[in-house]
C-alpha cells in the first residue's frame, strides 16, 4: 500500500514586503534576522533545518565534535520572529519576468529574492573524483568522511598483511586551503595521540598524510609568511605536502597525482575548490565563474530585485577585484547590510557596501595557528592558536554550542583524546566491496 501525502508551502498572503531569502547560511540567518516584522514578511527556503557552523565542519570529520555541536536549529535561531516562514525546501528556480521561485512544492511570489545558497565542491568535471572522493561541505559530509575514516582504521587492525594494511594508512588531502591544513593537521595529531592508544597492535608511525596543492604555498590566499609557517608546522608533525601537484584522478584504490606519482589510498579528501550552488533561471551572463556578478549593493546584474550575498556572490572592487574571500565575514556583513538598505525610507539613498577585513585565522595543531590581521599583521604559534579558540567560541550560534564546544576542547586539551569516535551510520562507496562487505558483516543478524 502506498501512503500519499499532499503537500503545500502553506505561505499567509500578505501586504507586507515579502522577502524570500534562498539559503540558511551566514548571509541568509543575518539578513533575516535584521528584518523589522512589520514591515516585512520574510520566507526561508534551506534544504537542512539547520544553520551549521561551517568552519569547525574539519572537527566532526576528525571526531573532535558531534555535528550537533556545530549546528543550531533554524526554528530556534527565529523563535518570537513574527511573520518568519521557514521551509526545509530545496528551491530550484528565480523566475524574474513572474517575480516568483520555484520549489519542489510549486511557485511562491516575491517582492525581493536573496540568493544566499553558498558553494558546493568543485571536481572540475571529473566524474571518478566526484564519485569516489570525500567532499567536506555539509555536515552530511563530515559524518560520512568521519564514518569511512574510523571504519578504515578498523579495517586495517583487521589487514592480514602489512601490504594490505598500507593503503588503509595513507591519507591523501587535495587542497591546501585553510580546511586542507586544518584537516592535515588534526589526523596528523589523531596519528600522534590518539590512534595508538585504541589500535596498540597497529603500528600508526606508518600512517601517511599527505597534503597536495595546485599552486606554491599552503594557504594561498593568506600572506606568504602565514603560508610558510603552516607549512613548517605541519611538516613537524610529519605531513608530506605536495605544492605545484594535483590530484589528477582516482580509481578508488590509487591516487595518480599530476607529477606521475600514485599513492595507494582508501581515502582521498577533497578541499581543492568549490563553485557556486547557482540556480535556473537567471540569465547566463549573470554569471561569472560559478558566482553571481553583483553591484555594490548585491544587486545581481540586470535586476533590481534579485540579490545575491556571501559566497555565491560576485563584487567586484578596486581592493578585491576577484570579489571577496569565499569565507563567513563577507557573508555576515552582506546580509547586515542589505538589510539596513531595505529598511530604508522610499527615495532614501542606498548605501554601497564596504567589507571590513578582520583577518584570517587558520589552525594546524596545539599551540599551532597562523592569522593574518588588518594593517599587514601576522602572527604565528600561541597567540593565533588563543586567537583562533576565541573567536570560534565567540561566533559560535547558540549558548549550547558553545558550552558544549568548549567543554570538547577542554577534555581535548587535558586528554589528548577526542571523545566522539562513534560509528553511528556506517559509510561506504557502493564501488567500495571491502568496506561494503566489512558493513554487512557487522550488520548481519
Amino acid at each position: 500500500m502506498v501512503i500519499k501525502r499532499e503537500l503545500v508551502l502553506n505561505i499567509p498572503d500578505t501586504r507586507k514586503t515579502r522577502v524570500v531569502i534562498i539559503g540558511g547560511g551566514f548571509g541568509g540567518v543575518n539578513l533575516a534576522q535584521q528584518l523589522p516584522a512589520d514591515r516585512f514578511q520574510v520566507v526561508l527556503f534551506s534544504n537542512q533545518n539547520y544553520h551549521g557552523f561551517w568552519p569547525l565542519l574539519y572537527q566532526v570529520a576528525t571526531a573532535g565534535l558531534e555535528a550537533e555541536a556545530i549546528t543550531e536549529p533554524l526554528r530556534k535561531l527565529f523563535e518570537g520572529h513574527q511573520d518568519f516562514h521557514f521551509r526545509p525546501i530545496r528551491v530550484t528556480a528565480v523566475n524574474p519576468a513572474t517575480k516568483t521561485v520555484t520549489s519542489l512544492l510549486g511557485e511562491l511570489r516575491y517582492d525581493q529574492v536573496v540568493i544566499a545558497t553558498g558553494t558546493k565542491a568543485n571536481f572540475f568535471g571529473n566524474e571518478q573524483l566526484r564519485k569516489l572522493a570525500f567532499p567536506l561541505k555539509q555536515v552530511s559530509d563530515a559524518v560520512d568522511l568521519r564514518s569511512q575514516l574510523l571504519q578504515t582504521f578498523e579495517m586495517a587492525q583487521l589487514a592480514p598483511t602489512e601490504a594490505a594494511r598500507q593503503p588503509m594508512l595513507n591519507i591523501v588531502i587535495a587542497g591546501g586551503g585553510p580546511t586542507g591544513v586544518e584537516l592535515a593537521g588534526a589526523l596528523a595529531e589523531m596519528r600522534t595521540h590518539v590512534l595508538p592508544k585504541d589500535y596498540p597492535h597497529v603500528d600508526y608511525r606508518k600512517m601517511n598524510i599527505y597534503l597536495v596543492e595546485s599552486g606554491e604555498q599552503v594557504l594561498g590566499p593568506m600572506s606568504a609568511a602565514s603560508g610558510k609557517r603552516a607549512r613548517q608546522d605541519l611538516e613537524t608533525l610529519g605531513v608530506t605536502i605536495k605544492t605545484n601537484t594535483r590530484v589528477q584522478n582516482y580509481d578508488g584504490a590509487t591516487v595518480l597525482l599530476s607529477t606521475g606519482e600514485k599513492v595507494a589510498t582508501h581515502t582521498l579528501i577533497w578541499a581543492a575548490g568549490v563553485t557556486g550552488a547557482v540556480l535556473d533561471g537567471l540569465p547566463p551572463e549573470t554569471l561569472e565563474k560559478g558566482r553571481y556578478l553583483v553591484n555594490e549593493f548585491n544587486q545581481v546584474q540586470g535586476f533590481e530585485d534579485v540579490f545575491a550575498l556571501g559566497d555565491i556572490a560576485l563584487m567586484k572592487t578596486s581592493a578585491y577585484p576577484k570579489g571577496h574571500p569565499g569565507v563567513a565575514q563577507p557573508a555576515i556583513q552582506q546580509g547586515q547590510h542589505l538589510a539596513k538598505n531595505l529598511c530604508l525610507a522610499p527615495g532614501e539613498p542606498w548605501q554601497p557596501f564596504s567589507y571590513f577585513d578582520k583577518g584570517s585565522l587558520v589552525i594546524v595543531g596545539r599551540y599551532k595557528a597562523v592569522a593574518d590581521l588588518p594593517g599587514d599583521r601576522h602572527l604565528g604559534g600561541f597567540l593565533a592558536w588563543g586567537a583562533w579558540v576565541f573567536v570560534h567560541i565567540f561566533y559560535l550560534v547558540g549558548f549550547r554550542n558553545k558550552l558544549v564546544v568548549l567543554t570538547n576542547w577542554l577534555y581535548k586539551f587535558f586528554t589528548y583524546q577526542s571523545g566522539t569516535r562513534t560509528i553511528i551510520t556506517p559509510f561506504a562507496r557502493e564501488e567500495d566491496a571491502a568496506a561494503q562487505e566489512f558493513i554487512n558483516r557487522q550488520q548481519a543478524e
